[in-house]
C-alpha cells in the first residue's frame, strides 16, 4: 500500500531534476502520473532546459515502477497548452488528485541591469505559469470537492539574494499565490501549500555559471560549488541536497498525513533559513 494509491498527480517540469523525482516519488506511491515539461529553450536561461529525451526518460522510469503516464510537452506561460495537458489527462485518467507546481528556471543579474526578457521570462515561469497550472485543474478539483496542490517556491521565497530580485519576486509572490489559492479552495476541501528548497543539486545548479558565482571569478568547479552548498546550510554534512528530499516533503503535503495541513510554506533547506547570518564582507565607509 502506497500514500498515494488510486490518485493521479500532474507534475510540471517533470522532464529531470526535480521533477523527475517528484513524478517516481507518486508513482512509487501508487500514483499514475501525467510529466509535463516545455518544447522550447528560453533565451534568457544559460543553461540547457529539459528535453523531450529526458522527458521520455522520466516516462520509462514510472513504467518501471508499474504505473500509467501521460507525457505533455508544454510552456507553462502558454494557458491553451497547459488546458490541453490536463484535458489530455483526464480523458486517459478521469482524475487529477495532485498538481505539483515544478517548473521553473532560475538566472541571475543586478535588478537595474535585467533586460525586459530576462524579467517577462522569469515571472512568466516562475509565477504565472504556477497561477496557469493552478488554474487550469482547479474546476475539476472543485466538482470533485478534494485535491491537493504543491507549490515548488524556493528559500528565495522566504528571503531577498543578491543578483535575484526577478527570481527573488517570483517565488515570494508563488508564495502569496499558494496561500490565496489556500484560502479560496479550503471550502472545496482542497489543500495547497508550498515547499521552500535550500539548494539542490540539479542540471539548473550544475553548470559554469553557478561554479562561477561560487568560487568568485570565472573558471570555478564544481568542488567550488560544493564547497560553497555547506555554508549554505545549516546540518552537518550539507551541502546541495539530493532531489529527493524535496520530493518526499511533496509526499508528505499530498498524502493523508497533511490532511489538516494547508496554507503552509514548508522549508526543505537543512536549517538555512535558521542561520543567524554575518556581512563577511562589510563596506565601511
Amino acid at each position: 500500500m502506497g500514500l498515494l494509491d488510486g490518485k493521479v498527480a500532474l507534475v510540471t517540469g517533470a522532464a529531470r531534476g526535480q521533477g523527475r523525482a517528484h513524478a517516481l516519488t507518486c508513482a512509487r506511491e501508487g500514483a499514475d502520473v501525467i510529466a509535463l515539461d516545455t518544447d522550447k529553450q528560453l533565451a534568457s536561461v544559460p543553461y540547457g532546459m529539459g528535453t523531450a529525451e529526458e522527458l521520455a526518460e522520466t516516462a520509462k522510469a514510472v513504467e518501471h515502477l508499474g504505473r500509467r503516464v501521460l507525457t505533455a510537452r508544454a510552456d507553462v506561460r502558454d494557458q491553451a497548452a497547459v488546458d490541453d495537458a490536463v484535458a489530455c489527462g483526464l480523458s486517459e485518467f478521469g482524475q487529477i488528485d495532485i498538481l505539483i507546481a515544478n517548473a521553473g528556471i532560475w538566472t541571475r543579474g543586478a535588478f537595474w541591469e535585467l533586460s525586459d526578457d530576462q524579467w517577462d521570462e522569469m515571472i512568466g515561469v516562475n509565477l504565472t505559469g504556477v497561477w496557469r497550472t493552478a488554474k487550469a485543474v482547479a474546476p475539476h478539483m472543485i466538482e470533485r470537492q478534494t485535491g491537493s496542490i504543491v507549490i515548488i517556491a524556493s528559500a528565495n521565497g522566504l528571503e531577498p539574494g543578491a543578483n535575484y530580485a526577478h527570481y527573488c519576486s517570483a517565488k515570494h509572490g508563488a508564495i502569496g499565490l499558494m496561500k490565496n489559492i489556500a484560502l479560496e479552495l479550503a471550502p472545496h476541501g482542497i489543500r495547497a501549500n508550498a515547499i521552500c528548497p535550500g539548494a539542490i543539486e540539479t542540471p539548473m545548479t550544475d553548470h559554469q555559471a553557478v561554479y562561477d558565482m561560487f568560487a568568485g571569478h570565472e573558471g570555478g568547479t564544481r568542488e567550488d560549488k560544493l564547497a560553497g552548498g555547506y555554508h549554505f546550510h545549516a546540518l552537518k554534512g550539507a551541502t546541495f541536497l539530493d532531489p529527493q528530499v524535496i520530493a518526499d516533503a511533496a509526499l508528505y503535503l499530498n498524502s493523508p498525513l497533511a490532511s489538516a495541513v494547508t496554507g503552509v510554506a514548508l522549508p526543505v533547506d537543512a536549517g538555512h533559513m535558521i542561520l543567524t547570518g554575518l556581512n563577511m564582507a562589510p563596506v565601511t565607509g
